[in-house]
């Protein structure tokens, strides 16, 4: 049997090779998760207290790597356009990812699964605290993944103007060195 390349046997996305323009370092990072908290703050109030509060952030976010993955996989694919399966009541905008999960094949199998559905993914690098930064988006102390499901709010407006209206850009790194 030939011998397998290493780093093809451990196919994660390799933050270094995104390009410049991908990247959001230092003040940027902050900058938009603050602004992506402005945009969660302002759709609490705009539908008002009715539900309690874990209860409207699950219907806002897909939160954990489970929960992401089986919204995702439930979204029809690309390739599987023909097939008469009728479209997910749920469908996410963009999937923020923490860098500093550990193992990483807890989350290798996102970035293809969320471009096979077309739907932007976020890396959020920041020396070993990504992950403390996505949990403060949703109120919990720590969070790998988190699915913005699209509802037409404040926070998917926001997200919005991060992306921008780059089709092709389906990979973006927020980072703080």
């Amino acid at each position: 049997m030939p011998a397998r390349n290493k780093a093809a046997k451990n196919n994660v996305v390799d933050c270094s090779v995104l390009r410049q323009q991908d990247c959001y370092e230092g003040e940027r990072l902050v900058d938009v998760l603050n602004s992506i908290r402005r945009g969660i703050e302002s759709a609490r109030l705009l539908a008002g207290n009715s539900l309690p509060e874990k209860i409207w952030l699950k219907q806002q976010f897909a939160i954990g790597v489970n929960d992401v993955t089986r919204v995702l996989e439930r979204m029809a694919s690309i390739a599987d356009k023909r097939s008469s399966a009728q479209a997910p009541c749920v469908r996410l905008q963009a999937v923020l990812l923490a860098g500093d999960c550990n193992p990483k094949w807890l989350t290798k199998h996102l970035p293809s699964l969320a471009s096979s559905r077309k739907v932007p993914l976020i890396f959020v690098r920041d020396d070993k605290r990504g992950s403390l930064r996505l949990g403060e988006l949703v109120n919990l102390k720590t969070a790998i993944a988190i699915g913005v499901k699209a509802r037409g709010n404040a926070i998917n407006q926001k997200l919005d103007e991060i992306l921008g209206d780059d089709e092709e850009n389906h990979v973006t790194l927020l980072e703080v060195q």
